[in-house]
């Protein structure tokens, strides 16, 4: 993986870098949208390039997998050609929803059986399986199998859980290494770290991953309930040991401030279901600040959505009308508030990048992360 840093903050870890593959070039920081089925809820693959200027997005192994499954994936010629997205893609492994489907599964040494929350069927995730199942989803970036183990579990439990992580991790090297590519284009296998908000187990499993040597590496088993500081410090924890030469993954985050903090720690890549899912409530990230359309107080402010952000969500509509596609149960309104939502992350990424690049991003982080966090 082709993977080189063009610039760093000098008052923080914050830096900006590219990460070449296949399907294109990825500058970081860089925000992820998640497209767990095939798809960003509500947007259309055009605009995720055309407006939102997506450079990357997730699909989910596990859910691709119940459907609509590897037969129908592989005919089509991977998800790339089945979704009409012709950019890079990450693949998680199911590893989250060991944790969010604990009720519905059983592990093992072997791996995790899951009982399908759609019919009950009963399916096997191994390391193996899960490479597999990535090689015919054809992502550009597979994520090793691991376990996400709750916030408050205890420390003997996050002691096992953690060395599962690792032996499945070298599983699915392994069998990464023995098996090839199905379109024509290059995979990379990513590792996890794990640990919980235990700084040396953090510090066990980085230090484990980085001797197998994986082409990046992300810190997973955070925003699981742990509060923020927990998961700024074991953030830290987990930069200071994996390579600087290689991409930096964090799993699951967040609210805009979690994104400028750990941009600030270090941290390259990030995906979170946040902007789709809170902009479908009716939850609008601007620069300006975080805006309740359902509220009120909307219903004649005949302004942009976010007149500092120049995309067609932001600049078209009002928020008047959106407030009334909202309150009147129109699909539309859910579009325009995603739209809106992942092209603020994207910008927001974009300005980190072109602050840090001008070595300024310290004094730049001081005055937007206010601004962006409050409430409006």
């Amino acid at each position: 993986m082709q993977f080189d840093i063009q610039q760093t903050d000098p008052e923080s870890r914050a830096r900006a870098c590219t990460l070449s593959t296949s399907h294109g070039t990825i500058e970081t920081p860089i925000f992820m949208p998640v497209g767990t089925v095939g798809t960003v809820k509500g947007v259309y693959p055009r605009e995720l390039i055309h407006d939102i200027q997506a450079q990357i997005i997730l699909g989910n192994t596990y859910h691709l997998y119940l459907r609509p499954g590897m037969d129908v994936l592989e005919k089509a010629g991977g998800l790339h050609t089945f979704m009409q997205w012709p950019g890079p893609i990450l693949t998680d492994s199911g590893g989250y929803q060991i944790f969010s489907l604990a009720d519905r599964r059983k592990l093992t040494e072997e791996g995790a059986l899951f009982q399908s929350h759609l019919d009950g069927s009963k399916h096997q995730f191994t390391p193996e399986n899960v490479v597999d199942t990535q090689r015919s989803i054809g992502s550009d970036i597979m994520m090793v199998l691991d376990e996400c183990p709750a916030a408050d579990a205890e420390l003997s439990y996050i002691k096992n859980s953690h060395e599962l992580t690792l032996r499945w991790a070298a599983r699915c090297k392994a069998q990464a290494d023995k098996t090839q590519p199905k379109y024509g284009h290059e995979q990379y296998l990513f590792a996890i770290v794990q640990g919980g908000i235990y700084p040396e187990i953090r510090k066990l499993s980085a230090n484990a991953l980085v001797e197998m040597n994986f082409p990046g590496y992300a810190i997973g088993g955070l925003s699981v309930g742990e509060s923020h500081e927990d998961m700024y410090a074991m953030v830290e924890v987990c930069t200071d040991i994996l390579p600087t030469q290689k991409p930096r993954y964090l799993m699951g985050v967040g609210t805009p401030e979690n994104l400028l903090e750990n941009v600030a720690r270090g941290i390259d890549m990030f995906d979170c279901v946040m902007p789709t899912r809170n902009g479908r409530n009716g939850m609008l990230f601007t620069t300006e600040g975080i805006i309740n359309i359902r509220n009120k107080k909307w219903q004649y402010d005949f302004s942009e959505v976010d007149p500092g952000l120049d995309r067609y969500a932001s600049r078209t509509f009002t928020k008047s009308y959106l407030r009334h596609l909202f309150v009147a149960n129109e699909l539309l309104g859910l579009q325009i508030a995603s739209m809106q939502n992942l092209s603020f992350y994207l910008w927001l990424m974009k300005e980190a990048r072109q602050a840090i690049i001008e070595s300024r991003f310290t004094a730049w982080r001081k005055e937007i992360q206010p601004k962006v966090s409050r409430r409006l």
